[in-house]
């Protein structure tokens, strides 16, 4: 369970109504099966040791001896198989009473039993003729001469992480307008587990998955639902088997109905403590709850989980048209409310032919369409400079043009050589202030026509490069609105993309397409054989794990080392152990040494979780060190030279 990750397994094994002997024998090759796959949570079916449709069965003293002998026999299994707990399904006798528990099982004694609350007495149900209601409260019941917790309010807690914490519900239990999972989730569980019997309906299924994965997303926990299968008895009503693992609204694992088997995922409970300690309205409360102390291994797992390489940008193409076209509209919006609260119809912004300043081409034409405003009111700059290429030049002029804006040429060369001069900078030494002189005489430029026409400067700037520092500070750093600085520069890319393939206009398509197949520059130095010369991402690394980084850093806290590993798995065959380390080293040192940029951001739009807004998103100090971070970050160094 190192860096939180734990292994899980809902398992739908073969059964025999009431036939203890055959179904203890499927329960036992489901445990062998899934210790073999090193699960260390195992979630079996309601009622799994008898059958969930036994009926009047379960009031023979037979049916529930023989249902306690199983158990006995899955204790001594589990035993036999340290380092997973299992929870299976049986009815227990209590004090005279009939209850349908879950039997929590670890390394040869039972941790707990936690009945059923809601016994469901409707339709095709009628389980309150069999049972009875468990409450929450807590005793102490015997079972195989030895003492076991037996009640709701239990939790079961990892001794060695206390970021494992589970609580459990059966069936029924999360159909409820209260489900006993979220006094377990707020008492401190971030594992829920459902052994159900849940029979198949038309439509029913999605209604299950959506019950599992909003109950996770509300409780900002994992939940691990397991279903009873086709081998119950269909005298009335037949049963899928459906399983499914959620964290905290994102479903891990769903099984084929009408299947057997393991359904394995590997959570991240880290993650969900994380999401936890952000949310100040996630209040805990753990009154009238037992916690039962349990011990297990801390070891390192494969990482079997999948990460999207690009975080911020959907998969499936349909919802990243979703989601491009709603990005637009909250970037166009934020503007359209600056330039009507100012009463302005004017924009001024510094188009290169790069995939920034045109995206905020288009969401500045957007916001200008909403408020029928006449699109000549906004004034294209571009500045050709030392590193200005034929290629960009032509795709700022073509953007311009199409869109029916402003062009405006002004070239600096003449202003920036004479500000050579005044500083006494060699103009054949391409270092810094070479670059800088460049990005920030285009801004005075851009300010000043801003104040000649009555308009304000729109920002170019995103997330990315924000992140990393990579601006001139009060040169493109500065804006009048940044209508990009909280779009990742992964994302950017498809939003021109998506602007291109639904614009109807074939010449400006065209060219949104070339900006696209144009590689990222400021353009600051001289070009080479007329192409550019100066690739921002050889320079300061991949975007691509540039956002990775940002995202799993930002949003969840996630270490260096952890970061590592995770990057590892999700560009496994793209980039080598030495090039993620090499740039994570990278992202880690400029993120902390360029918080000073940061810090004086010009307002700008939010438009998903990650922004580092200094009034909003990200308040860290400009001079924070970033040592620890570094230091672990050599550990990994030292690792990599040991493995060659």
């Amino acid at each position: 369970m190192k860096d939180g990750f734990l292994n899980v397994a809902a398992f739908t094994p073969r059964l025999k109504v009431a036939d203890c002997a055959y179904n203890t024998q499927q329960i036992l090759l489901a445990m062998d099966q899934a210790h073999a796959a090193d699960i260390q949570l195992l979630v079996l079916p309601e009622l799994a040791v008898t059958g969930y449709t036994c009926g009047d069965l379960f009031l023979t003293r037979t049916l529930q001896d023989a249902a306690a002998d199983s158990l006995k026999i899955i204790v001594r299994r589990s035993a036999e198989r340290p380092g997973m707990i299992t929870f299976v399904g049986l009815p227990l006798m209590v004090c005279g009473k009939l209850y349908n528990v879950a039997a929590a099982v670890y390394e040869g004694r039972v941790l707990a039993f936690i009945p059923k609350r809601n016994l469901p007495n409707y339709n095709e149900f009628y389980e309150r003729r069999q049972f009875t209601p468990g409450a929450p409260d807590v005793t102490d019941v015997l079972f195989d001469g030895q003492p076991v917790p037996f009640g709701g309010n239990i939790l079961l807690s990892c001794a060695e992480n206390p970021d494992l914490c589970i609580g459990a519900e059966l069936c029924e239990d999360l159909w409820v307008v209260l489900p006993p999972s979220v006094n377990h989730a707020l008492a401190g569980a971030t594992v829920i587990v459902n052994l159900s019997a849940s029979n198949e309906l038309i439509g029913k299924a999605d209604y299950r998955k959506s019950l599992v994965t909003g109950q996770s997303a509300r409780l900002v926990a994992a939940y691990v639902y397991c279903s009873s299968g086709r081998d119950e008895s269909t005298q009335d009503i037949v049963f899928s088997g459906h399983r499914l693992v959620a964290e905290n609204g994102t479903l891990l694992a769903e099984s084929e109905r009408f299947t057997d088997g393991l359904l394995p995922a590997q959570l991240d409970l880290q993650k969900l403590t994380a999401e936890r300690a952000r949310m100040t309205t996630f209040v805990t409360k753990d009154e009238g709850y037992r916690v039962v102390p349990f011990s297990m291994e801390q070891k390192e797992l494969r990482i079997t989980r999948r990460y999207d390489r690009t975080p911020f940008v959907p998969d499936a193409a349909g919802e990243r048209d979703r989601r491009c076209k709603e990005i637009l509209q909250i970037q166009s919006m934020g503007l359209r409310k600056r330039l009507d609260h100012i009463g302005c119809s004017h924009a001024v912004i510094g188009i290169s032919g790069g995939l920034d300043s045109t995206l905020a081409l288009l969401v500045t034409a957007r916001a200008f369409d909403s408020l029928g405003l006449d699109r000549k009111g906004i004034l294209c700059v571009t500045m050709p400079a030392f590193g200005t290429t034929d290629r960009t030049y032509q795709n700022a002029v073509t953007l311009t043009r199409q869109m029916g804006c402003t062009l405006k040429e002004i070239n600096i060369l003449k202003a920036v050589r004479r500000h050579f001069e005044d500083i006494g900078q060699d103009e054949n030494r391409h270092d810094v202030t070479y670059e800088n002189s460049q990005a920030r005489e285009r801004t005075q430029i851009l300010m000043d026509l801003a104040n000649m026409y009555g308009g304000i400067v729109v920002g170019t700037g995103d997330l990315s490069e924000l992140a990393l520092g990579w601006a001139t500070y009060n040169g493109d750093h500065m804006s009048m609105y940044g209508v990009n600085a909280s779009v990742p520069k992964t994302l950017v890319r498809y939003l021109v993309h998506y602007e291109a393939d639904t614009c109807n206009d074939g010449k400006l398509a065209k060219a949104l397409l070339d900006v696209l197949d144009t590689p990222v520059s400021p353009e600051l130095l001289p070009p080479e054989e007329g192409q550019i010369s100066q690739k921002t991402e050889d320079l300061v690394g991949p975007y691509e794990l540039h956002d990775f980084f940002l995202y799993h850093m930002l949003r969840f806290g996630v270490h260096p080392k952890k970061l590592f590993r995770i990057a590892q798995a999700a560009f496994d065959g793209e980039y080598d152990p030495q090039t993620i380390y090499r740039w994570l080293r990278t992202f880690t040192w400029r993120f902390f040494a360029q918080q000073y940029k940061r810090s004086c951001l010009p307002d700008s739009p939010k438009v998903g979780t990650v922004a580092v807004s200094p009034r909003g998103d990200l308040r860290m100090p400009s001079d924070a060190s970033g040592a620890v971070w570094m230091a672990e970050l050599k550990t990994i160094e030292k690792n990599l030279i040991k493995e060659g």
